[in-house]
């Protein structure tokens, strides 16, 4: 292990040499005759660890050098040389950053070998400490995610680089991807990270409230706005801004959207001033934006304003090797949620959710390893655990029955997907057309999970539509 590097600084050489002889044994030690050479050296060795300067030499004082070399290297260990008696010039010192001072003359050897000691213990602590503080900010914000394989670690470094900048972001991936996971790591390791972060899940919102939420109204603005809101751009002032499934907004909002990213100016619903907002955009998607972009579903200008930097989020299939680090993550965590009898899973169980094509990506899976370890009777998950359409999934689906293909086909319903995609329902004698549909609608839902993104894109209808749909039904 190399030694700790001890800068000596005296304007007297002989003074300089005995003490670089005596703590040669101690450490690598560098002299300087004045505070500029002094600097010099302190500039050009980062891995200094010590600096040991008279109080009184040509020019600056050590005092003033201390405060300099500190502001350059903080975790720098420092001791003044003083004579004796001027123990305000070493109080002073001290409030400026010395860790500690001898007094001339220097007679005490083994004295000032303990102390020097002491200022390079410390030395080595701060250094350790800084180190730990950079590997916690290196990975704070991305410990929310599992994975290591080629495509993870390029979407690790992207969100790193991408999260020092101002930049808008468009987060593109499959549903269960991880895509808020990713606008939150960007948050958590940016200058904003003090700021709110503020997510917008935009299929949520019909186009008569997402201006609202957005943009917040004036009292009286139209019936039932009987008092001022703060909108989404307003609360995420001085930190970011999430608009998910953004492809959910429609037109004539995107335009005011693209306004306010031009501008970083608001307009309440229902008011005329211009209010100043600032903060970062961050948008995300399940769709190819690009091709919504063609077909005059999405703004071209707002497109390439949103797309400054784009990370594209790898489907759980496409990274099967990290299958088995995240079940690993989500036994660990469920069990320890439901009493921590779970210890883990066989060979069999893991080989069959890495067989598994995982539609529903990270998301699907985590909910699949939730429910094995609640229905568990503890120790090791095995075979039996899997859920059967997981374990042994159908080989093809076959084509709808007559009385579904009816629903796909009716006017002012839903459109189901193609027959391949349609779940087999086979409705009893009697049922309704609006029945059979909220079979149908149910039944997708509860094999994704209830995962909404993931059933509407098996139905092949919008989320806004499920939505819809499902408070038409009073279903939470």
């Amino acid at each position: 292990m190399a030694k700790p590097k001890i800068l000596i600084t005296d304007d007297e050489k002989p003074t300089r040499d005995v003490m670089a002889r005596i703590l040669s044994a101690t450490g690598e030690c560098l002299t300087a005759p004045d505070a500029e050479l002094a600097m010099k050296a302190v500039q050009e060795n980062p891995d200094l660890a010590l600096l040991i300067t008279d109080y009184k030499m040509p020019g600056e004082d050590g005092i003033s050098l201390i405060k300099r070399a500190k502001a350059v290297n903080p975790s720098l260990a420092c001791i003044l040389v003083t004579a004796f008696g001027e123990i305000e010039l070493a109080v002073e010192a001290m409030k400026e950053g010395a860790d500690d001072f001898l007094t001339k003359p220097i007679t005490d050897l083994g004295q000032m070998e303990q102390r020097v000691s002491k200022a390079l213990e410390k030395n080595a602590l701060s250094r350790k400490v800084e180190e730990l503080q950079k590997e916690i900010d290196e990975h704070k914000g991305i410990d929310s995610f599992t994975g290591k394989s080629p495509a993870m670690e390029r979407v690790y470094k992207l969100v790193r680089q991408a999260a020092k900048a101002n930049a808008n972001v468009l987060i593109e991936g499959a549903s269960g991807t991880g895509k808020e996971l990713v606008a939150r790591a960007l948050h958590d390791l940016s200058p904003r990270s003090a700021g709110p972060f503020v997510a917008v899940e935009c299929a949520a919102l019909s186009p008569t409230l997402i201006e609202s939420e957005l943009f917040g109204h004036e009292k009286g603005a139209f019936t039932g706005a009987d008092h001022q809101k703060i909108g989404r751009f307003e609360a995420a002032d001085g930190g970011t801004l999430f608009l998910d499934e953004i492809t959910e907004i429609d037109l004539a909002t995107q335009v005011k959207l693209l306004r306010v990213l031009e501008s970083r100016q608001i307009q309440r619903v229902g008011g005329n001033e211009d209010i100043k907002v600032d903060f970062r955009l961050v948008a995300a998607t399940n769709r190819n934006l690009a091709e919504y972009v063609r077909e005059g579903k999405f703004r071209e200008d707002l497109y390439y304003r949103l797309n400054v930097i784009d990370i594209h989020l790898p489907a759980l299939k496409d990274r099967p090797g990290d299958i088995a680090l995240l079940v690993s993550r989500f036994i660990k965590e469920f069990s320890k949620e439901n009493g921590g009898t779970v210890t883990g899973i066989d060979a069999r169980a893991m080989k069959a959710l890495e067989d598994y094509s995982w539609p529903g990506n990270v998301r699907q899976l985590r909910n699949v390893i939730e429910k094995m370890v609640v229905l568990s009777a503890g120790g090791k998950l095995s075979y039996d655990d899997v859920p059967l359409e997981i374990a042994e999934p159908p080989a093809a689906a076959q084509p709808p029955p007559a009385a579904l293909r009816q629903i796909a086909a009716a006017p002012a319903q839903i459109a189901l997907p193609q027959p391949a995609a349609v779940p087999q329902i086979a409705p009893p004698a009697g049922t309704t057309l609006a029945e059979a549909e909220k079979d149908a609608i149910l039944k997708v839902l509860r094999e994704c999970g209830n995962n909404k993104t993931m059933a509407a894109e098996r139905l092949g209808i919008s989320r806004r539509t499920l939505h819809r749909k499902l408070n038409e039904w009073s279903i939470k």
